[in-house]
């Protein structure tokens, strides 16, 4: 029964000839209509299973004030549209899990302002060639299925929304093809939208999707999509997922704040994306696997991981190309594993990168073409036999080691430039080769080309300029050196650098082989930054000759800008080690020292420096054999695959064997959300190696406070393990210049009148966030000073020595205030 009336509109082929007339239900009306005619029904609740089958037009009030229609019976299809009707301003309600609440079939109805509010199967379903244009409708169904669009339908839908759905919000399939526009997707239980079955195909405009518990974007089984303008974000599970044959295109679309991987392919899928944004994802941005999946993107940007994870991942014989994008803020850029597995990058920037711009592994290649890596701890590291791949007319500025090349790999650089590496530009061991032509390394704080363990590494025309340690060493013949040129700069390095021995002598800086290499230097800057490790993930080569005195150790400690409880710690256990050695051959028992050691804090507070000279303390006192330091992070210990994790961190465990093995970021082993994270198997393989091998490496894990604590509580062994934690406090503002004072002695600077009361200003105002650096960021103030200070200096004519020396308040980096 119903609680109103409809009034039916009998059209005519005259106006004189229409008519109307009163009914008491919509089935009764139904039955009197034909097409054309027009049924508007009263505010009031109709138990009724309505079937449209005539051209008509139905109703409900054209004011909400009015009240609403409400189509609601017990069961079965609440409303089926199967002819060219038009329904308006109506709610249809369904009780039936087996039917949809609305039916669509076989007609090319309209459908405006209609509001789906059910429990049913599918909130609206659409098949058999159905074409409908569907306009400001809402489906709010929370058992089912919110729009379901099925065996070979089409239509197209506009500014619709569903608001709740039990299972997937849109879903596609069995060959049908719908349009959507401006369209609204949230709090569906499955997918968001979801393509499935081979002719299915869906084009989505300017339409969101998000409050996913599940996937926003799911397309499988040969079905494709185009997306435009959309935005996909706050899912559960991965953003987009394309799964066996799936072929998706998008365009200026944004996926963000996403948990998981933000796209992730599988199974021969192909994904486009041009001019589109992957931001803030807690796995990888691209996560592309399996031969024949492949990812073609063109002038997109991936950013702001919130992860652990590589922001694009290529394995299995997967392929990816990144045409002029956009990688930054990201744990690591690329990882490309797998023989098969094939990345090309072309004109595209790879820049705030905490871990490795490019890692190559097991087999597979790279192509990268006019691009720029800055700000990264590694460039390109090519990890093991097979991989490979060419590298040409690219820039890397900015990190601790530009390439590294190990285990057998073997790449092509050509006419690559690494600008201000803090470790070396080209770093070659364990039986890695390379071929680098036309290869430059210009201002390095370490060596330009180390080459060690006497790989088989062939060089042609380069050129190194300004690198603290030498142009070139060469542990042992190996190389083949052609028209390599060096300005011998290591003769010319700071005081803090003494040289074993001269450079070879040349008087044109020309090295052929077999290539003559400068000695090594022996003592380093004494003032932390964030070059003062070694080249990630591997170990800085043990001195030759005699150790140095474990007094002379500590003083280069004491001569450190602060640390004034980082100091007493150290020489507290010097003092125990000592006093424990004077006991045993006094014929006492000594007190069992435990050695490995926890360092909290923030970055750049010295922690890799002091953690070097602790190494050769030990080396000094014969507790240690060589005392040199191997750092590693989460990226040298965390394997891709099952069982490979042991073995990474076996392999950096071997090769600090006799010194120390610094874990920087070591709570990285165990992040927060650890169910499906390797991490836990290298912390469990450190605790057994520590304790099977516990007078051979010392064992240094370092990261933030709080951070550390989380990793220590991981395992019942690690806290274990550790004898003590030892602090690295922030840097006081007086600190900070000191340090910079020190770096303006070293470099023949000097600060002028009022500057040092500028800088002390100016460090007690600088914020001191998470990303404060510390003595890293005292030393980018003095850099910063340099360079404005030659700004203002090449401006004059004929400028004085005080010109060319002093530094003045002018000079300082714009306010942080």
């Amino acid at each position: 029964m119903a609680q109103g009336s409809v009034q039916v509109t009998h059209a005519g082929t005259s106006r004189w000839r229409r008519r109307t007339g009163e009914y008491a239900t919509l089935s009764a009306a139904l039955e009197a209509a034909a097409d054309g005619d027009v049924l508007t029904v009263a505010p009031g609740t109709y138990r009724e299973n309505l079937v449209l089958d005539r051209a008509v037009t139905v109703r409900g009030p054209e004011r909400a004030a009015s009240g609403s229609v409400r189509i609601a019976p017990a069961d079965g299809v609440a409303l089926t549209v199967r002819a060219s009707a038009v329904v308006q301003d109506l709610q249809i309600e369904g009780q039936d899990s087996a039917s949809p609440a609305l039916l669509v079939e076989d007609c090319a109805p309209e459908l405006n302002g209609v509001r789906v509010m059910t429990r049913s199967a599918a909130g609206i379903e659409v098949r058999g060639g159905a074409r409908p244009t569907v306009r400001r409708c809402t489906v709010d169904n929370p058992a089912g299925l919110g729009i379901s669009v099925t065996g070979g339908a089409g239509g197209v839908y506009e500014e619709c929304e569903v608001v709740a759905a039990g299972q997937s919000g849109i879903a596609v399939r069995d060959g049908a093809h719908p349009r959507f526009e401006r369209c609204r997707v949230h709090h569906a239980s499955g997918a968001g939208l979801s393509l499935h079955g081979e002719g299915s195909a869906a084009e989505a405009v300017g339409c969101e999707v998000y409050e996913i518990k599940g996937s926003g974007v799911q397309v499988t089984a040969r079905a494709t999509g185009h997306l435009t303008d959309c935005q996909v974000h706050r899912t559960s599970a991965d953003g987009i997922t394309l799964d066996t044959d799936a072929v998706l295109t998008l365009a200026d679309c944004d996926i963000h704040d996403i948990p998981e991987n933000a796209v992730d392919l599988r199974s021969r899928s192909v994904l486009t994306l041009t001019r589109s944004t992957v931001r803030r994802f807690g796995r990888n941005g691209l996560s592309v696997w399996d031969p024949g999946t492949r990812v073609d993107a063109n002038n997109c940007e991936i950013h702001e991981s919130t992860g652990d994870y590589p922001a694009v991942w290529v394995s299995d014989g997967a392929t990816v190309v990144l045409d002029s994008c956009r990688v930054h803020s990201v744990p690591d850029a690329l990882f490309v594993l797998d023989r098969g597995s094939r990345a090309d990058v072309v004109d595209s920037d790879l820049t705030q990168v905490r871990g490795t711009a490019v890692s190559v592994s097991d087999g597979a290649t790279v192509q990268l073409d006019d691009c720029r890596i800055r700000d990264a701890a590694t460039g390109a590291w090519f990890r093991d036999h097979g991989s490979g791949g060419t590298l040409a007319n690219c820039t890397v500025d900015g990190v601790a080691t530009g390439f590294i090349v190990t285990k057998g790999a073997d790449p092509t650089v050509e006419r690559c430039t690494v600008t201000s590496p803090a470790e070396a530009g080209f770093y070659v061991s364990a039986e890695g080769r390379g071929t680098f032509h036309g290869c430059r390394v210009t201002g390095s704080q370490g060596y330009g080309f180390h080459v060690i363990d006497g790989c088989r590494t062939t060089l042609r025309r380069c050129r190194t300029e300004r690198c603290a340690r030498g142009g070139y060493e060469f542990a042992e013949e190996g190389p083949t050196v052609e028209d390599c040129t060096s300005d011998e700069s290591a003769a010319a390095v700071s005081p803090a650098t003494d040289l074993a021995a001269p450079a070879a002598p040349s008087t044109t800086g020309l090295l052929t082989a077999p290539a003559a290499v400068p000695a090594r230097a022996t003592a380093e800057a004494k003032t932390a930054g964030p070059g003062d490790g070694t080249a990630q993930g591997q170990g800085q080569p043990a001195e030759d000759g005699p150790s140095r005195p474990s007094s002379e150790v500590l003083g280069e400690l004491d001569a450190l800008v602060g640390l004034e409880s980082v100091k007493r710690e150290v020489r507290a256990l010097t003092d125990m080690i000592e006093v424990g050695r004077r006991r045993q051959r006094a014929g006492l028992k000594a007190a069992s020292a435990r050695r490995h050691l926890v360092f909290t804090g923030s970055p750049g507070t010295g922690k890799t420096t002091v953690a070097r000279l602790y190494g050769e303390i030990l080396r000094s006192l014969d507790v240690l054999e060589r005392g040199h330091l191997v750092e590693v992070s989460r990226v040298d210990l965390v394997g891709e695959h099952i069982g490979s994790t042991a073995i990474r961190t076996q392999e950096a465990f071997d090769r600090a064997r006799g010194g120390v093995l610094f874990i920087d970021e070591a709570y990285a082993l165990s992040p927060e959300d650890s169910g499906r994270d390797f991490g836990r198997e290298a912390i469990d393989t450190l605790v057994k190696l520590m304790e099977d091998h516990r007078d051979e490496v010392v064992v240094i894990a370092a990261g933030y406070t709080a951070e550390m604590e989380r990793f220590l509580a991981v395992n019942p062994g690690v806290a274990s393990r550790f004898s003590r934690t030892i602090t690295f406090g922030d840097y006081s503002p007086e600190e900070l210049l000191s340090i910079v004072e020190q770096q303006a002695e070293e470099h023949e600077y000097h600060l002028g009148e009022g500057t040092g009361e500028a800088l002390l200003k100016y460090f007690t105002v600088l914020p001191k966030g998470p990303s404060f650096g510390n003595g890293r960021t005292a030393r980018q103030t003095f850099e910063a000073m340099v360079e404005r200070h030659a700004g203002r200096v090449a401006q004059l004519g004929d400028p004085s020595t005080d010109d060319l020396t002093l530094l003045y308040a002018d000079d300082l980096p714009d306010s942080v205030v």
